[in-house]
């Protein structure tokens, strides 16, 4: 018995601490492995994260702030080997109006992300994610990726003063590309150039074959590591131009400008904000402000997370734990909140990274997190010279894979119909991001009551009417059952009885018995019968529970027809 008490906790600490489930056994050739995962991807989100700070409208700073903490965290509470958290560029659109470049508002709304994740893990709701269906994902996506990528032309061109509104802000990219910074033009051009060259020459390299010549494979190794490491090398490069304009007094780009000294204060977080006019701003006017926002961001984070998660799991062969990958995101934000990080989530791009060089734990993020760390703490002051079209660049190479348009070609193929979910995000997305989210859940949920109250029933006739249900019979799908009893049956000319095949249904409830004892009182009235088929345990409970009024069942359609034709003789019990 003690035995088994110790077997049960053993089980319970793993649960809520995966890493003891590989930490016993890790090994040299594990640590050889995730260090050089753990480099790759730390040289990967350096640059990406400062450049996605500047989508969610904040210092550079800022994005490395929310980079590091998920490397740790993570380690300890999180299932899957491959993923890593950090500042993501759909994290980053959709903070962006919400947090208005205002720092603390970005903090505040990190502590309340990772509190409503953690409560939702609490409580084990992450079914709520599955009512966000894939055409509604992918609108998102694809609209998010343009979005994003538009909204860096104006960094490319050296532009200033362009509104954040999409439809504003396409008028006035074009209105002022007469204003264009040559210096600008030019270098986020050829970071262009360099960046898609260096994808494509990577895309090639993963698919070739591996029966190439050792002194081959092993160029094409030293070439695919450097197109892996792309994003850094490509902002090294145009720091060092940029530094030796500025040197040289030629101030030819714009830069990303003055970035605050070393590493992040551990506090708590700000919970109220004085501007500069002497007004306080309380904790609850921020999350009043905050908004909808307290919904759609907790609840798109951890979407992004575990599909990212789930999709790695199954091509590496291991599961992962959908409320712990919840607990591991919540508890990240929270945490994160103390080093005035704004919310992350899982990254792909970065997660694709790590599990192609070969990560065999969650351990890499903590080398992750330590060139984060190192960054913030000496390399600060050299990010002053970072060029905007440079980051700029970084952003849409890395986000122009989201766009995906191959999607409503697949969903005409496959059912027409889910083209309207996957529509409506994509176009609304282009107003307001969070309305396009909403919009696209609002319209498959209003697909899926219709099909629930509009069930398929297929008619039959044999003298008698028999009804085949195809569903479960819930409140939304009386009104229709009942038409279909009187159109068939009781209103038929002339009225006949009636089989009901229940042999697909598996739930009932209160609202449809009423209906039914109804029924059954009208099919009385008219000296007709209402005999139902193939009950399941479980539905047949339920009636007989209910007491309805000459209720009467049979185990299969043949048998009813027969009772009712007057071929045998009615002897189920009642």
């Amino acid at each position: 018995m003690e035995h088994l008490t110790g077997l049960h906790w053993n089980a319970a600490l793993r649960s809520c601490f995966p890493i003891l489930t590989w930490l016993p056994r890790y090994n040299l050739t594990w640590l050889k492995m995730d260090v050089i995962a753990g480099l790759t991807v730390g040289l990967t989100v350096v640059p990406q994260a400062l450049a996605y700070a500047e989508v969610a409208g904040l210092p550079v700073q800022y994005g490395l702030y929310s980079a590091f903490m998920g490397c740790f965290v993570y380690c300890i509470f999180g299932t899957s080997k491959d993923i890593t958290l950090g500042p993501t560029a759909i994290m980053s659109l959709l903070c962006s109006p919400y947090i208005g470049g205002d720092p603390v508002f970005a903090v505040v709304l990190t502590l309340l992300c990772g509190v409503i994740q953690t409560g939702m893990a609490l409580l084990r709701l992450g079914f709520l994610l599955d009512f966000i269906s894939y055409p509604v994902i992918k609108g998102f996506t694809c609209a998010a990726a343009v979005t994003i990528s538009f909204g860096q032309v104006k960094n490319i061109l050296g532009l200033k003063e362009i509104p954040q509104q999409f439809f504003l802000q396409v008028y006035y990219t074009f209105h002022k590309i007469p204003e264009a910074r040559v210096g600008d033009v030019i270098l986020g051009l050829c970071c262009l150039f360099f960046l898609i060259t260096m994808t494509l020459m990577k895309n090639s390299l993963d698919s070739a074959e591996e029966e190439a010549p050792l002194l081959i494979r092993s160029a094409q190794r030293l070439v695919w590591s450097f197109a892996t490491i792309r994003n850094a090398l490509v902002v090294i490069a145009a720091t060092a131009v940029a530094y030796s304009s500025e040197v040289t007094g030629h101030h030819f780009f714009s830069l990303t400008g003055k970035t605050a000294k070393g590493l992040p204060p551990f506090k708590a977080p700000p919970l109220s904000e004085t501007v500069a006019n002497g007004t306080v701003i309380t904790f609850s006017d921020i999350a009043k402000d905050l908004g909808g926002g307290l919904a759609v961001i907790p609840l798109m984070g951890v979407l992004e997370s575990i599909a990212i998660a789930k999709a790695f799991g199954s091509k590496n062969n291991y599961r992962i734990d959908a409320n712990q990958e919840l607990f591991a995101i919540g508890l990240t934000n929270i945490m994160g909140s103390f080093v005035s990080a704004y919310p992350v989530t899982g990254s792909f791009g970065r997660t694709a990274v790590n599990s192609q060089t070969g990560v065999s734990t969650p351990a890499g993020g903590i080398v992750t997190g330590i060139i984060v760390l190192l960054s913030l703490a000496f390399l600060m002051p050299l990010f002053f010279f970072i060029p905007k079209a440079s980051l700029a660049a970084v952003i849409i190479c890395a986000v122009s894979p989201m766009m995906d348009f191959r999607v409503p070609v697949q969903l005409w193929r496959v059912k027409r119909l889910d083209l309207l979910p996957f529509l409506v995000t994509f176009l609304v997305s282009f107003w307001e991001v969070q309305y396009g989210i909403v919009g696209g859940v609002v319209v498959s949920a209003l697909m899926l009551l219709h099909i629930m109250a509009r069930p398929k029933v297929k008619v039959s006739d044999h003298g008698v009417a028999v009804l085949e249900l195809d569903s479960g019979l819930n409140f939304p799908v009386t009104e229709h059952l009942s038409r279909l009893v009187y159109t068939h049956a009781l209103h038929a000319s002339p009225p006949r009885c009636l089989v009901l095949d229940c042999s697909h249904v598996s739930s009932i409830d209160f609202t449809v018995v009423y209906e039914l004892t109804e029924l059954l009182k009208q099919f009385q009235l008219t000296g007709l019968s209402l005999i139902f088929t193939g009950l399941k345990p479980s539905v047949l409970k339920v009636l007989l529970t209910a007491d309805l009024p000459a209720f009467r069942h049979t185990d299969s359609v043949d048998e009813a027809l027969q009772l009712l034709t007057g071929i045998i003789h009615y002897d189920q019990p009642l």
